[in-house]
Protein backbone atom coordinates (compact mmCIF):
# COMPACT_ATOMS: atom_id res chain seq x y z
CA UNK A 1 0.00 0.00 0.00
CA UNK A 2 2.71 2.30 0.74
CA UNK A 3 4.44 1.93 -2.73
CA UNK A 4 1.22 2.51 -4.45
CA UNK A 5 0.39 5.73 -2.48
CA UNK A 6 4.43 6.84 -3.14
CA UNK A 7 3.84 5.65 -6.78
CA UNK A 8 0.81 8.29 -6.91
CA UNK A 9 2.32 10.92 -5.04
CA UNK A 10 5.30 10.72 -7.79
CA UNK A 11 2.54 11.13 -10.86
CA UNK A 12 1.11 13.29 -9.38
CA UNK A 13 4.57 15.26 -9.13
CA UNK A 14 5.12 14.55 -12.36
CA UNK A 15 1.92 15.82 -14.05
CA UNK A 16 2.20 19.42 -12.10
CA UNK A 17 5.64 19.66 -13.62
CA UNK A 18 4.76 18.92 -17.26
CA UNK A 19 2.21 21.51 -16.66
CA UNK A 20 4.43 24.05 -15.47
CA UNK A 21 7.02 23.49 -18.36
CA UNK A 22 4.16 23.38 -20.91
CA UNK A 23 2.58 26.86 -19.61
CA UNK A 24 3.19 30.37 -21.16
CA UNK A 25 6.39 31.63 -19.14
CA UNK A 26 6.29 34.99 -20.42
CA UNK A 27 3.80 37.50 -22.03
CA UNK A 28 4.14 37.47 -26.24
CA UNK A 29 5.96 40.31 -27.23
CA UNK A 30 4.09 43.28 -29.21
CA UNK A 31 6.46 42.86 -32.50
CA UNK A 32 5.77 38.84 -32.49
CA UNK A 33 2.36 39.56 -32.50
CA UNK A 34 2.13 42.53 -35.15
CA UNK A 35 4.45 40.46 -37.20
CA UNK A 36 2.19 37.34 -36.94
CA UNK A 37 -0.78 39.91 -37.75
CA UNK A 38 0.73 40.78 -41.02
CA UNK A 39 1.45 37.53 -42.17
CA UNK A 40 -1.80 36.04 -41.33
CA UNK A 41 -4.72 38.87 -41.32
CA UNK A 42 -6.85 36.73 -41.31
CA UNK A 43 -5.92 34.07 -38.99
CA UNK A 44 -8.72 32.33 -36.73
CA UNK A 45 -8.54 30.48 -33.06
CA UNK A 46 -4.97 31.95 -32.23
CA UNK A 47 -2.96 29.92 -29.53
CA UNK A 48 1.09 31.26 -28.48
CA UNK A 49 3.23 28.76 -26.89
CA UNK A 50 6.16 29.70 -25.46
CA UNK A 51 9.23 28.20 -26.47
CA UNK A 52 12.05 30.17 -25.06
CA UNK A 53 14.26 30.97 -28.12
CA UNK A 54 10.91 32.36 -29.68
CA UNK A 55 7.06 31.60 -30.23
CA UNK A 56 4.95 29.47 -32.02
CA UNK A 57 1.51 30.53 -32.99
CA UNK A 58 -0.99 27.30 -33.77
CA UNK A 59 -3.91 28.94 -35.86
CA UNK A 60 -6.84 28.48 -38.34
CA UNK A 61 -6.58 29.60 -42.03
CA UNK A 62 -8.71 28.35 -45.04
CA UNK A 63 -10.10 25.73 -43.18
CA UNK A 64 -6.34 24.22 -42.51
CA UNK A 65 -4.34 24.02 -39.28
CA UNK A 66 -0.74 25.85 -39.43
CA UNK A 67 1.92 26.31 -36.57
CA UNK A 68 4.51 29.45 -37.25
CA UNK A 69 7.69 29.98 -35.54
CA UNK A 70 9.13 33.57 -35.19
CA UNK A 71 12.21 34.40 -33.00
CA UNK A 72 11.91 36.91 -29.82
CA UNK A 73 12.24 39.77 -32.11
CA UNK A 74 9.29 39.01 -34.23
CA UNK A 75 11.03 37.44 -37.25
CA UNK A 76 9.26 34.73 -39.29
CA UNK A 77 11.37 31.37 -39.23
CA UNK A 78 8.69 28.73 -40.49
CA UNK A 79 4.86 27.63 -40.87
CA UNK A 80 3.96 24.23 -40.96
CA UNK A 81 1.01 21.80 -41.46
CA UNK A 82 -0.18 18.76 -42.16
CA UNK A 83 -1.06 17.42 -45.26
CA UNK A 84 -2.72 14.28 -46.51
CA UNK A 85 -0.71 11.40 -48.32
CA UNK A 86 -2.38 11.96 -51.27
CA UNK A 87 -1.23 15.82 -51.56
CA UNK A 88 2.71 14.89 -51.11
CA UNK A 89 4.82 15.81 -54.40
CA UNK A 90 5.61 13.26 -56.56
CA UNK A 91 9.51 13.93 -56.01
CA UNK A 92 8.90 13.84 -52.20
CA UNK A 93 7.41 9.96 -52.42
CA UNK A 94 10.08 9.34 -54.81
CA UNK A 95 12.90 10.30 -52.72
CA UNK A 96 11.27 8.45 -49.49
CA UNK A 97 11.08 5.15 -52.03
CA UNK A 98 14.67 5.40 -53.09
CA UNK A 99 16.17 6.06 -49.13
CA UNK A 100 17.03 3.54 -46.99
CA UNK A 101 13.82 3.59 -45.01
CA UNK A 102 11.44 2.75 -47.58
CA UNK A 103 11.87 -1.03 -47.21
CA UNK A 104 10.72 -1.64 -43.45
CA UNK A 105 9.32 1.88 -42.47
CA UNK A 106 5.78 3.24 -42.91
CA UNK A 107 4.81 7.21 -43.21
CA UNK A 108 2.52 8.34 -40.79
CA UNK A 109 2.00 11.69 -40.86
CA UNK A 110 3.70 14.43 -43.49
CA UNK A 111 4.48 17.76 -43.62
CA UNK A 112 4.63 20.70 -45.82
CA UNK A 113 6.98 23.62 -44.23
CA UNK A 114 7.40 27.06 -45.78
CA UNK A 115 10.62 28.81 -45.01
CA UNK A 116 12.67 32.10 -45.33
CA UNK A 117 13.51 33.07 -49.05
CA UNK A 118 10.44 31.24 -50.41
CA UNK A 119 11.69 27.97 -49.83
CA UNK A 120 9.80 24.98 -49.00
CA UNK A 121 10.23 21.21 -47.04
CA UNK A 122 8.46 18.29 -46.59
CA UNK A 123 8.42 16.69 -43.10
CA UNK A 124 7.48 12.70 -43.13
CA UNK A 125 7.35 11.33 -39.75
CA UNK A 126 7.68 7.40 -40.04
CA UNK A 127 7.81 4.25 -37.80
CA UNK A 128 9.09 1.13 -38.24
CA UNK A 129 7.12 -0.50 -35.12
CA UNK A 130 5.73 1.00 -31.76
CA UNK A 131 9.91 2.03 -30.92
CA UNK A 132 11.23 3.42 -33.64
CA UNK A 133 10.40 6.68 -34.94
CA UNK A 134 11.62 8.36 -37.28
CA UNK A 135 11.59 12.13 -39.18
CA UNK A 136 12.58 12.57 -42.67
CA UNK A 137 13.10 16.22 -43.97
CA UNK A 138 13.11 16.66 -48.05
CA UNK A 139 13.75 19.68 -50.13
CA UNK A 140 10.63 19.92 -52.88
CA UNK A 141 12.96 17.38 -55.45
CA UNK A 142 12.60 15.14 -53.19
CA UNK A 143 16.22 14.84 -52.03
CA UNK A 144 17.16 13.59 -48.23
CA UNK A 145 18.58 17.12 -46.30
CA UNK A 146 18.07 15.24 -42.84
CA UNK A 147 16.26 12.90 -40.33
CA UNK A 148 15.76 13.18 -36.63
CA UNK A 149 14.99 10.45 -33.76
CA UNK A 150 11.97 11.25 -32.26
CA UNK A 151 10.17 9.71 -29.42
Amino acid sequence: MKKFINYCLALCFTISLYNIADAQVRKVPAEVTEAFRQKYPSALNVEWRDRLSGFTAAFDQDKVHYEAKFTNKGFWQSTENKIEDANIPGGVKDGFQKSKYAEEWNIKQAYKIDLREAKTQYRLDIQKNDIQKKQLFFDSTGRLLRDNITL
